[in-house]
């Protein structure tokens, strides 16, 4: 695998070796991405002009793309600057005009000299009864008509970029385009009727209508298919290197979980009971665990992942617990500690604020063993943190922690195994391309005792209402969280909106019922607001998003947001789950700001429907797309060319198969559809999987 194969040297040849591409065509498409015929493979056409030749434009539903043989008639130049260049043409039964702006007279009478025959394309439309065809897009001599494809591909563009330009280096392209072995299962290029990697890259060229732009047309499917398999065979391959790793074995005893069960005053959910048990297997092999839970807000994952941490000290080690903040390593704390005082086992907590003596000394009874289980933040990446027998280490909100730290982390614990926790439920194509090389544990089941919580949907119009019913509610002794939006990137604007909410609430509720919580804040303020509302000091907490993941305060029972229709619904999904936590009815107002496009009243009644965080997710993939959903930007979620993964989800799943079946059976790929998939991920650019085999 040292380099890459022979076969594909043409495809990654320089953009300027392909027709019509000098020096400046090359840097322009090198601003589309495309910087070798490759790349111009994978840019597919988004739409189709059917220039097929009809006899007369007679009879057409005007305006329309015509193609027709023609007469050249006398040409009529322009009169007034900026005037139309007219010349009369006839088809086989009617005459038209064709019309051009800035027409000059000695071009126009070289290329349609009067008499002449000529194929003209283009768009036909009526000007005050009158047949015109405005700017031609193609006119020739009737021995080149047929350089015109009677269905012409059309590309998306870039300054400098003409579709003639794009539509000869394409066909340059694929001139080159190798016959390449089949890497995809045979089974499954019959089953689905697929053409093979060379047709179908001809072919989704060369539409020949719109069926075949479609993301289910057999080319473009077996294509989108290349592409998630390629993805899948990376994470496959980075997984099976994981495994090597030899990992911890540890056992569980019972001894301490029992003691926890037992404590409980209700019973573990199956989902629950069977994760926990999941994991427990994984620790207790010799392979290192890569596991992802993913479970809903509330589906209790608290409860699995102290299980977890208890294996690993009956095993006789000790157990980390990562967040991505202090106030929420402080909040796993609060969670897990009731829960560590039934177990009688050592918990404590270590963040960048601890400081001097100490810090010391947490530390000499970390390495000592004395504290089993350690809840932190990145602080515990820090050189001087050490473990005397890490095991488990389990990392919470997996969108703040790439694949990297999990590596960085591992290497604390040599072996040590890896469980990541999610709140997000993800749809199962998206969870696939993100997580691909994990293993998941689903939570789908709420513990009993959870009440659901009221959704209302109300207009901005009805603010005073709102007040009204949160001073009664504040009365009662209940407590509040008041969300306002990021308006927009800068902070000052997102500042403003939150002081805002804040002064006038706090002028109708009093002076200490208030506080306020944005981003902007020093993290020690922030800590103290959080702590007030947390003690029931003040009963309504005005923020920003800060407050979405993980914050646990009983006593709220209410949650106002703020101008809801601009938020993601993964996003709102998560913001509900922060009340409905305690023993009184909880209800989340969305608050709109009128009037509503169609896409907001969507997304705010899925809210109103369902408390299920996986069919709202999906709802949220369908309407805004996978890049939005989880902003692509900081998702680590790759950018697929071809495949579109709201629509071609189930093809995700197949394709992990797959990549997981060719590796078990060939690790080192190879046998020969071995061999084909290395060009395949050559092909595909998957950098990190050729470095994977090559050190393997």
């Amino acid at each position: 695998m040292s380099g890459r194969p022979e076969i594909l040297f043409p495809l990654f040849a320089g953009a300027e070796t392909l027709p019509g591409v000098g020096p400046k065509t090359a840097q322009s498409l090198a601003q589309m991405g495309v910087e070798t015929p490759r790349d111009l493979l994978f840019s597919l056409p988004y739409s189709v002009i059917d220039r097929r030749r009809r006899s007369s434009i007679k009879g057409a539903e005007l305006p329309a793309t015509l193609t027709v043989e023609v007469t050249i008639g006398r040409h009529r130049p322009t009169r007034n600057r900026g005037g139309a260049y007219r010349i009369h043409v006839t088809d086989a039964e009617v005459e038209f005009q064709l019309v051009f702006f800035h027409g000059r007279s000695r071009y126009l009478e070289a290329q349609l000299p009067e008499g002449a025959r000529r194929v003209v394309s283009g768009k036909v439309e009526l000007f005050d009864g009158v047949a015109q065809m405005v700017h031609p897009d193609h006119m020739v001599p009737l021995a080149e008509a047929d350089d015109i494809p009677a269905f012409e591909p059309i590309y998306h563009l870039t300054q400098g970029v003409t579709q003639k330009t794009i539509f000869k280096a394409v066909r340059g392209a694929l001139e080159r385009a190798p016959s390449l072995a089949e890497w995809i299962d045979p089974g499954q290029v019959t089953r689905e009727g697929w053409p093979s990697w060379t047709e179908a890259i001809a072919s989704v060229h060369a539409p020949q209508g719109t069926a075949d732009l479609a993301p289910e047309s057999p080319a473009r499917a077996r294509l989108a298919y290349d592409e998630l398999f390629a993805h899948q065979l990376t994470l496959a391959l980075a997984r099976q290197k994981e495994r090597r790793v030899r990992g911890l074995q540890s056992q569980a005893t019972g001894r301490l979980q029992s003691k926890v069960l037992a404590a409980l005053p209700y019973r573990p959910t199956n989902a629950q009971a069977r994760a926990i048990e999941e994991i427990a297997e994984d620790m207790a092999s010799d392979k290192r665990m890569n596991r992802l839970l993913q479970g809903d807000v509330g589906a209790g994952k608290t409860l699995v992942a102290f299980m977890a941490l208890l294996v690993a000290v009956e095993a006789g080690g000790q157990g980390v617990m990562m967040a991505p903040t202090g106030i929420l390593a402080q909040q796993h704390l609060e969670g897990l500690a009731p829960l560590a005082e039934d177990a009688g086992v050592v918990i404590e907590i270590l963040t960048g604020r601890d400081k001097g003596a100490e810090r010391k000394a947490k530390l000499a009874a970390l390495a000592r063993g004395d504290i089993q289980i350690l809840v932190g933040t990145h602080a515990v990446f820090q050189q001087d943190v050490a473990f005397r027998d890490l095991r488990l280490a389990i990392v919470d909100e997996q969108h703040r922690f790439g694949v990297r730290q999990r590596m960085e982390l591992a290497e604390k614990g040599k072996g040590a195994d890896v469980l990541v926790m999610t709140a997000t439920p993800i749809p199962r194509s998206l969870a696939l391309a993100q997580y691909g090389d994990m293993d998941v544990s689903v939570l789908d089941e709420k513990p009993p005792g959870r009440k659901p919580v009221k959704t209302a949907v109300v207009s901005t119009e009805r603010m005073s209402e709102v007040v009204d019913h949160l001073r009664k509610a504040i009365a009662e002794g209940r407590q509040c969280y008041w969300v306002c939006p990021l308006v927009d990137e800068s902070e000052v604007s997102d500042l403003t909106a939150a002081e805002e909410r804040f002064k006038h609430l706090h002028a109708i509720l009093g002076d200490d019922a208030v506080g306020l919580v944005h981003g902007q804040m020093p993290p020690a303020e922030k800590d103290a607001a959080m702590a007030a509302f947390q003690d029931g000091r003040t009963k309504v907490l005005v923020a920003t998003t800060v407050i979405e993941v993980g914050v646990n305060v009983p006593n709220a029972s209410i949650m106002v947001i703020e101008r809801a229709e601009i938020f993601g619904l993964a996003q709102l999904h998560q913001l509900r789950g922060r009340v409905g936590r305690g023993s009184a009815e909880s209800t989340c107002l969305l608050m709109y700001q009128p009037p509503l496009t169609e896409g907001g009243r969507k997304r705010l009644e899925v809210l109103r429907e369902t408390e299920d965080g996986f069919r709202i997710s999906e709802t949220d993939l369908q309407m805004r797309g996978a890049g939005d959903m989880i902003g692509t930007a900081q998702s680590g979620l790759p950018r697929f060319q071809v495949a579109d993964l709201e629509r071609q989800a189930g093809l995700m799943a197949v394709a992990q198969s797959d990549a997981r079946a060719l590796l078990a059976a060939d690790p080192h790929l190879q046998s020969d559809r071995g061999q084909a998939a290395r060009v395949l991920l050559w092909l595909m650019k998957q950098d990190q999987a050729i470095r994977l085999i090559s050190v393997g």
